[in-house]
């Protein structure tokens, strides 16, 4: 009789740029988009959720290779049913932002929705790429858009709501700085420059322009000519300019003064006789007045021309928003924090269904990165409390535990009945503090008896377990016993002393 192959177990482990997240770090999502929606939602922005799943032709040019569609999100073609063998199925791909789908919503339902139609979506994306430390398939992206206005004060207003929003969850004036630019004027700056038709060329001294924080002035200089020599000594080609052709390039990035003035007078200079570079200013200009009236100065949100986001998406207003407080990397040195969110103006997304420009601005925030930003700050709790734990010393008396916890959870306390094997009261403690619980109630059979019930006071008794003498322990007791009646008064007394 031949030998039956034993099925392989599958292997528990994680998908590649994957991650699993538990219940603190839930929680602590959750909280934070409920808090990011409370201000969206002050702001007259209505909720929308859409599907997972677009199709790839929805997603269309915004991919990082239409070429082949499996490429950069995570696709599949399905099945045509009249023509089961044939390769004609739809191609289908978990969405890759959360602004594609909107275009797709608002060209299918325009007729019945408002204009402008202002609307804020949260939710996970999927992205095919590459992983690295930090950077996962699978990320939370909490975004806000208005679609169907082209007045600069939709933008004013996303950036203003932005800067609400970051302090809002915690990250206070003084740590982050929303930085304003309109992609009008760099263009200006490619025509007076001579590349006006020359989109390779453009993206290079774009994406060179990108690269100003991090190499400055002489560095891009250098980057937009010659090429340099980088931090390793590896030589980084440039893109070929002449020194006269990379000067308006110098002088578009150096343009940033004291005074939003002095900047918009900088900036004429460095678009010359450039109509849309002369817009984009003019579109700057309006901004900066609306923020201004509004109350919101240079230390929330300022006019900064170093800022290029999106190439080939954004059309006119860019914004991003900065954390400027400083951590220390894996190697120990000092780095800012950087970017958490950014957005801009994109008056061509659903032109590509409804072929009539339909002007469009939105933000999208990071929700993962700005959660780890909050924690180097130390403004999220490292171990968040458990539920009350309600000891079971008699499992025949299931019915009073449960009365118990009952009367806990109706008094609006967290509160859970210890449902593993009792036999051993010890591992109920450790179930306990392995929940993070601030407070055990116990009742035996002598309580019982006697009417009473113990509170042990987990969090002070772990403290005094930590450092206490004898004498100071039974001076300062973690364990109470109390009425029975008293049960909800003293775990709540127990619970407002714990902070």
């Amino acid at each position: 009789m031949a030998k039956i192959k034993k099925q392989p177990r599958p292997k528990a482990v994680t998908p590649k740029g994957f991650r699993d997240y538990f219940g603190e770090e839930v929680t602590q999502r959750s909280e934070m988009l409920r808090a990011i929606a409370g201000v969206y939602h002050h702001y007259g922005f209505e909720a929308l959720e859409s599907a997972a799943v677009e199709t790839v032709e929805a997603l269309g040019k915004f991919l990082p290779d239409v070429e082949r569609p499996n490429a950069g999100v995570f696709a599949w073609q399905e099945v045509d049913e009249h023509d089961p063998d044939s390769n004609k199925g739809d191609w289908m791909a978990l969405r890759y932002d959360l602004t594609a789908p909107l275009a797709r919503v608002y060209a299918q339902h325009r007729n019945d929705l408002p204009s402008p139609y202002r609307r804020y979506a949260m939710g996970p994306v999927w992205r095919n790429e590459k992983p690295g430390p930090g950077r996962y398939r699978q990320f939370y992206q909490c975004d806000a858009d208005t679609v169907g206005t082209a007045s600069m004060a939709a933008d004013a207003e996303i950036c203003m709501m932005l800067s609400d929003t970051l302090e809002t969850v915690g990250i206070p004036r003084g740590d982050y700085l929303v930085r304003v630019n309109n992609r009008k004027v760099m263009n200006g700056v490619l025509e007076v420059m001579g590349l006006g038709d020359d989109p390779l060329a453009r993206d290079n001294v774009l994406r060179t322009i990108d690269k100003f924080d991090k190499v400055g002035e002489a560095g891009v200089r250098e980057l937009l000519t010659k090429g340099r020599l980088d931090a390793s000594g590896a030589y980084i080609d440039g893109v070929g300019l002449s020194a006269d052709q990379a000067e308006p390039v110098i002088a578009f990035l150096t343009s940033k003064a004291d005074t939003a003035a002095k900047t918009f007078e900088n900036l004429r200079a460095a678009v010359g006789a450039s109509k849309v570079g002369a817009e984009g200013i003019g579109e700057l200009e309006q901004i900066a007045d609306l923020m201004a009236a509004g109350g919101y100065g240079s230390d929330r949100i300022e006019i900064d021309p170093s800022i290029v986001r999106g190439l080939g998406y954004y059309t006119g207003p860019v914004y991003e928003a900065e954390l400027t407080f400083e951590i220390f990397d894996d190697k120990g040195r000092k780095r800012q924090f950087g970017s958490v969110a950014g957005g801009g103006r994109y008056d061509d997304l659903v032109k590509r269904f409804t072929g009539q420009e339909v002007p469009a601005t939105g933000m999208s925030i990071g929700v993962d990165r700005l959660l780890a930003a909050l924690r180097e700050k130390g403004r999220l709790s490292a171990t968040p409390t458990g539920p009350v734990v309600v000891t079971v010393m008699d499992k025949a008396r299931m019915a009073d535990y449960q009365t118990m916890v009952a009367e806990l959870r109706n008094a609006g306390i967290r509160a859970e009945v210890y449902l593993g094997n009792p036999k051993n009261f010890g591992n109920q403690l450790k179930y306990a503090d392995r929940r993070n619980s601030p407070v055990a109630v116990i009742e035996g059979g002598d309580e019982k008896a006697n009417g009473v019930i113990q509170i042990k006071d987990l969090i002070l008794g772990a403290k005094i377990a930590e450092s206490a003498t004898l004498e100071e322990w039974k001076e300062r007791p973690s364990q109470f016993e109390v009425p029975r009646g008293d049960l909800v008064a003293k775990v709540r007394e127990i619970l407002e002393s714990q902070g």
